[in-house]
């Protein structure tokens, strides 16, 4: 089976991009032709690959196809440098969990700006490690050790969440003690329906299904205003919470009840000057921010 490079191209940039209109205007070509290249390569592979939805979506044949694609198209970028240094930014897509980059991603991510791209996917753990799966990312922040075929993991670190709640919802909600009685009504804030860290919570501490009111907020900023500002309780990292807990806007409710979350790195195993220094720029981040003592204790959940 051959593969035409344009053919690889027009498939990525149509995932990439979401339509092929969006494909045709980031190849700088007709979506006529972006659609007849996508009709000869799926005609190479005597399959469907792309379910033309809007946005469009890669079959499960399509999968190893697109991971092809954007294997080449990195490869080819980094060829091109190394030869004859071309300035052109090379776009790295990543999965990264809603906390991590709210809290410091991005600080690691900053020096590599002036000569790669990110296409940042926010995804929580399974979803990060089916976007690595499928070739919509190249490398994944993720809680899940066990790598994904065609991928290597290691872990980053860990990082600790607490129960926390503003000052006046605790007196309210919980007096001077967390009770299950009180967890079982008390409001109580929820990234989104993927988010379990809370309710772990309640089943470690009730030993029982408990169904309090949930707000879902799903911005790691907006999730820390709201139990701040005293819609719910929540569990916060602690690189979010610090300097709320010591200015005294945040109390903690249970300070024995802190969960720790290791964090992996997942990439494909694929040997690029690119995506190594992404590697390198997350891990060194991750040592700077994370906890390193605890990530070999910690047990493998799922993050937001």
């Amino acid at each position: 089976m051959d593969f035409d490079l344009s053919q690889l191209a027009a498939l990525s940039a149509a995932v990439s991009e979401g339509t092929l209109e969006g494909a045709a205007r980031a190849l700088h070509v007709t979506p006529s032709a972006v659609s007849q290249r996508l009709k000869a390569l799926e005609q190479a592979a005597g399959r469907v690959l792309l379910v033309r939805s809007k946005p469009v979506r890669v079959t499960p044949s399509g999968e190893p196809v697109l991971r092809l694609a954007r294997q080449v198209a990195l490869l080819t970028a980094d060829a091109r440098r190394e030869l004859d240094g071309d300035a052109q930014p090379v776009t790295i897509p990543l999965a990264i969990n809603a906390d991590s980059l709210a809290t410091w991603v991005l600080d690691a991510l900053a020096p590599l700006a002036g000569s790669l791209c990110f296409d940042i996917h926010r995804e929580d753990q399974a979803h990060t490690s089916a976007l690595l799966r499928e070739g919509s990312a190249m490398a994944a922040i993720t809680s899940d050790a066990e790598p994904v075929p065609g991928c290597s993991s290691s872990p980053l670190g860990s990082m600790r969440y607490r129960c926390l709640a503003s000052p006046d919802f605790a007196a309210r909600w919980f007096g001077d003690a967390v009770s299950t009685t009180a967890l079982a009504v008390a409001p109580v804030v929820v990234f989104d329906r993927k988010d379990d860290l809370q309710h772990r919570y309640l089943r470690r501490r009730s030993r029982r299904a408990l169904h309090p009111p949930m707000h879902y907020v799903p911005s790691s900023a907006d999730f820390l205003t709201a139990v701040r500002l005293g819609l719910g309780w929540g569990m916060v990292p602690d690189l979010q919470a610090q300097p709320h807990l010591q200015s005294g806007a945040l109390v903690d409710l249970d300070p024995a009840g802190a969960s720790r979350i290791t964090l992996y790195w997942q990439q494909w195993k694929l040997r690029s000057p690119s995506l190594d220094l992404v590697a390198q720029a997350i891990r060194d981040g991750a040592r700077r921010h994370l906890d390193q003592g605890a990530r070999t204790r910690a047990v493998p959940a799922a993050a937001r």
